[in-house]
């Protein structure tokens, strides 16, 4: 039975997943949720209501990075889980305190509380430890670690797109754009229909 990938475009926990996917090779029904109206049957899947969400056969997959490992741990063609332990230790500063900053500083409002500035200082903190880590990749070829944190760099540099571009951070730019040029960006951001009951199916890739 083809597992089925609850996803929504622009989500970047929704992207890393499809990059996953695609790397593998394995083959999903994609159904394209709108977030402000999710699909009964969605909510019935997804524990946190959240995409990406995995369904393979009785099995629920409902976090982003789970969903890479399964996928590369069926298949990985590119040797994408071949790297160092400190790939796994930059994703891990990524989700954690990066996206903790990412979003107060991305969401202000939400946050009125707390002041966005320091968040930014944070966010920016961490991107001058990976771009001094950075050559073409985070290591020596593409792995894991590129591609589940490129996401994230994406949403924040289009917080403010010139400021994020002024910054010295000449190798995490270019390892950026290089990434947002790439055909593999452009493959998993192809937009689809919000998915129905009622709709035909969509495989990805």
């Amino acid at each position: 039975m083809t597992p089925i990938l609850y996803s929504f475009r622009r989500c970047p926990y929704a992207m890393r997943a499809r990059l996953a996917l695609a790397s593998s090779g394995i083959e999903v029904a994609l159904r394209e949720i709108v977030l402000r109206d999710k699909p009964a049957a969605f909510l019935e899947t997804s524990p946190s209501g959240t995409v990406p969400c995995l369904k393979v056969g009785g099995v629920v997959i409902d976090e982003s990075l789970d969903v890479m490992v399964w996928a590369l741990g069926q298949q990985d063609p590119e040797g994408w889980c071949d790297m160092p332990d400190a790939g796994w230790a930059w994703i891990e500063r990524a989700d954690g305190p990066f996206k903790h900053a990412l979003d107060r500083t991305k969401y202000a409002t939400r946050y009125p509380d707390q002041d966005a500035d320091t968040h930014r200082a944070a966010a920016a903190a961490f991107l001058k430890g990976l771009d001094a880590q950075i050559g073409d990749w985070i290591f020596d070829r593409p792995t894991l670690a590129d591609y589940a944190i490129l996401p994230f760099v994406r949403q924040f540099a289009f917080i403010d797109k010139t400021w994020f571009d002024a910054q010295p951070w000449p190798d995490l730019q270019r390892w950026l754009e290089l990434f947002l040029v790439s055909d593999r960006f452009k493959a998993i951001m192809t937009k689809y229909p919000a998915w129905e009951p009622d709709t035909a199916v969509v495989t990805f890739p």
